[in-house]
């Protein structure tokens, strides 16, 4: 059942949660998607069966959240996930993170680690913003982001996505590569070969960033963006269920 939690910036967020044993698993969604796509449903499915409390929330912009999505940004979307987790778990998460959700798990880990016990990042896409999106404008695209404020730009996924200058900028007070990113608790990269979304060395940048004692990284051989296929899924349930079991 669909509930609403309102943030302490006045946002609303949609969120489905399932009561169980801890630690809970949270499942932070990516770009332009919602907590209704496959895999945020197939973990719910998985942490149901095995007893495991669950969380999968909209960030705003998204699915049944306020807000639009062309107005949103990394900060603002950081913030509904950090507003979800300390409002509605008990005790550390495992978060999941889905490729911009995985930006957002990395930004969780550094900013609240009392609350997060594992992670787990499929096709994560930290800092995109200036790496991909900025990084891959040309002198025209540029152009148009300071003079209209947005720039339009294709996706596999349906309609073009609305890159606006608010995003590119304020997303560079949330990069997570460029300092010290310790991960001091079980942390597993997935990780597609034919993602050109995010391009797998984007992966081996973040496993060798990444300070922790307990990082792997699992580079999947023909797997695409979406992760979703169903060996794709149950390999995202092993995944969880090791970084549990490596809690002890």
């Amino acid at each position: 059942m669909t509930e609403y939690l309102t943030t302490p910036e006045g946002r609303r967020i949609a969120y489905t949660r399932t009561g169980g044993s801890g630690p809970g698993v949270v499942f932070v969604h990516g770009l332009n998607s919602d907590m209704e796509g496959t895999k945020a449903l197939a973990l719910e499915a998985w942490a149901r069966a095995e007893g495991r409390a669950f969380l999968r929330f909209d960030c705003s912009g998204h699915g049944l959240s306020s807000g639009s999505f062309a107005e949103g940004c990394i900060g603002e979307w950081f913030e509904d996930a950090r507003a979800a987790i300390l409002a509605l778990t008990e005790g550390k998460q495992v978060i999941v993170g889905s490729s911009m959700g995985g930006w957002l798990a990395l930004l969780l880990a550094r900013e609240i680690p009392e609350k997060v016990a594992g992670l787990v990042t499929i096709a994560a896409a930290p800092d995109f913003t200036e790496d991909g999106y900025w990084a891959g404008f040309d002198a025209d695209q540029r152009k148009a982001l300071e003079t209209q404020g947005f720039v339009d730009v294709p996706s596999d996924y349906g309609a073009p996505y609305r890159i606006t200058r608010r995003l590119i900028e304020e997303g560079r007070a949330r990069l997570v590569l460029r300092s010290p990113l310790a991960l001091p608790f079980p942390a597993r990269f997935l990780q597609g070969s034919a993602d050109t979304a995010v391009p797998p060395d984007w992966a081996v940048r973040l496993f060798h960033h990444a300070e922790g004692a307990d990082i792997r990284l699992t580079l999947v051989k023909g797997t695409d963006h979406r992760f979703s296929e169903p060996d794709d899924l149950r390999l995202i349930e092993a995944t969880v269920a090791d970084v549990i079991a490596r809690l002890g």
